[in-house]
């Protein structure tokens, strides 16, 4: 977990590394067999938001994540 947050932590790949959309935070999932790990970076540093199981991610996302605000043109709004 540590040389994949430390050296490339937002270097995505099919099985590891995902960015997640959608989302403001967390910004970022990596897969460790059974374990999630959320976290989101910066310029200067990786922030872990959580290290939990397989069974308990999409939970944890629900109650923790931060969905991306949509624009109005998202919603069809604002269109002439």
């Amino acid at each position: 977990m540590e040389g994949h947050l430390r050296h490339e932590p937002t270097k995505t790949s099919r099985s590891r590394i995902k960015r997640l959309r959608g989302m403001r935070r967390p910004q970022y999932r990596l897969r460790v067999e059974d374990i999630r790990v959320f976290y989101d970076v910066t310029e200067e540093s990786v922030e872990v938001l959580a290290i939990v199981t397989k069974a308990a991610a999409a939970a944890w996302l629900e109650q923790h994540g931060e969905p991306e605000e949509e624009t109005p043109e998202e919603h069809g709004e604002g269109k002439s």
